[in-house]
């Protein structure tokens, strides 16, 4: 499969993030806990540098905690600050704000040495679509002031939120970068839901899950799909595999045959919702 989209509307976000990065002290970048490097838009790093910088860890919940750990040290030690968390859950704000100020210390001081008293820190929040930054203002600020939806592309402008005396946020749409040189980011985007699923093929995608979750975790099919009768032979092709799925879920079409689109739609629908466990699919280099 070959993964591509970048709607003309990402194209004006990124001249726009371009021109309002001069505004700003932090930027707070989100990304995927499952997928922590190929949820990164590379353009991010060219547009933010000389700026304090965050990286939250969202849908932490999804995700490995073990491969989480890796990951929060990888990054640390590229100079980043970073926090995991569930953007849906509220409990890991203060948190946030913890970080946001100890990011901005530097700003603070020399604003504090200017005569300048209690000028709020101003900062960015991007990511690529569907990785949760509108949920993530809207839990941060305690209201709904940001629109959020669960499928990429939802939030089309800029908006400034004031969330207290010490912090505005400045909300951006989700741009991706025009051409993925690496397939398997795009596989890996494609499988959290960040590119539309009207352009994918679910049944080829699911098979590409089936390849990495046999490598990365095995038991899991077994666990979630076999029964006594049926195991799933974790062995097996993974065209098999998604064979053994339909079987033990009844994923079957008129005349009895096996409806492959069904079963692969629901193990892509799964994988995505946490019911196959807690799931990292890449790990540090």
């Amino acid at each position: 499969m070959q993964f591509q989209w970048y709607p003309g509307h990402m194209t004006k976000a990124k001249r726009q993030m371009q021109e309002d990065i001069k505004l700003i002290d932090l930027v707070i970048e989100l990304v995927d806990a499952r997928i922590p490097l190929s949820s990164r838009n590379p353009d991010i790093d060219e547009l933010g540098k000389n700026k304090a910088r965050l990286i939250l860890m969202n849908k932490s919940d999804l995700a490995d905690e073990e491969a989480g750990k890796l990951w929060s040290a990888y990054f640390q030690k590229k100079g980043y600050y970073v926090v995991s968390l569930d953007s849906r859950n509220r409990n890991g704000m203060k948190q946030v704000t913890a970080v946001v100020m100890e990011a901005c210390k530097e700003k603070i001081e020399r604003d504090r040495k200017r005569g300048i008293m209690n000028r709020p820190v101003r900062a960015m929040v991007v990511g690529i679509p569907n990785v949760g930054k509108s949920t993530f203002i809207n839990s941060y600020a305690g209201k709904a002031c940001a629109k959020t939806g669960n499928k990429p592309g939802v939030t089309k402008g800029k908006q400034w939120i004031r969330l207290n005396k010490n912090v505005e946020l400045l909300d951006t749409p989700g741009i991706l970068w025009p051409k993925f040189e690496d397939q398997t980011v795009g596989l890996k985007l494609a499988l959290i839901g960040a590119i539309k699923d009207e352009i994918l093929n679910i049944d080829e995608l699911s098979l590409e899950l089936i390849k990495v979750l046999t490598a990365y975790y095995p038991g899991a099919f077994q666990a979630r799909y076999g029964t006594e009768e049926q195991a799933i032979d974790e062995t097996a092709a993974p065209a098999e595999i998604l064979r053994g799925i339909a079987e033990n879920r009844r994923c079957v079409a008129k005349g009895d045959e096996i409806d492959y689109s069904k079963a692969a739609t629901l193990l892509i629908d799964e994988f995505r919702s946490g019911k196959l466990g807690r799931i990292t699919l890449e790990r540090p280099d």
